[in-house]
């Protein structure tokens, strides 16, 4: 297991690693005010989602939840999944993934405010 800070800057906002092991990692998440991640899904890889700090609108498959503070919800392997910051403050959240590979090209983006889809 390893535990350290690596840091990802995305015109959406940042995110940071904290912990990875073989079968798990865990990063926080910012998301600034207005700004969304891409609409996607993962095929070897389920995610829980907690919020810490502001206001979360989460789209998962055809659902639209909206979480607060202190709040979290489950997003399935194979899921479409992304977050949304409707809020005036910072969204901060922590994800943990859970599966047997997390590497970025695990990801199948089928919208995208930023053209990476």
């Amino acid at each position: 297991m390893t535990s350290h800070a690596e840091d990802a800057n995305r015109p959406w906002g940042h995110y940071q690693i904290l912990l990875e092991a073989a079968d798990h990692k865990v990063k926080e998440i910012m998301v600034r005010p207005g700004q969304r991640l891409s609409l996607q899904r993962h095929r070897q890889r389920a995610e829980y989602w907690y919020v810490v700090q502001g206001q979360a609108v989460v789209t998962r498959d055809h659902e639209e939840i909206t979480l607060g503070r202190g709040q979290g919800v489950d997003i399935p392997r194979g899921s479409w999944h992304r977050v949304r910051n409707p809020g005036q403050v910072d969204l901060l959240f922590v994800e943990v993934q859970t599966g047997d590979y997390f590497g970025e090209d695990d990801i199948e983006r089928k919208e995208d405010d930023y053209g990476r889809a």
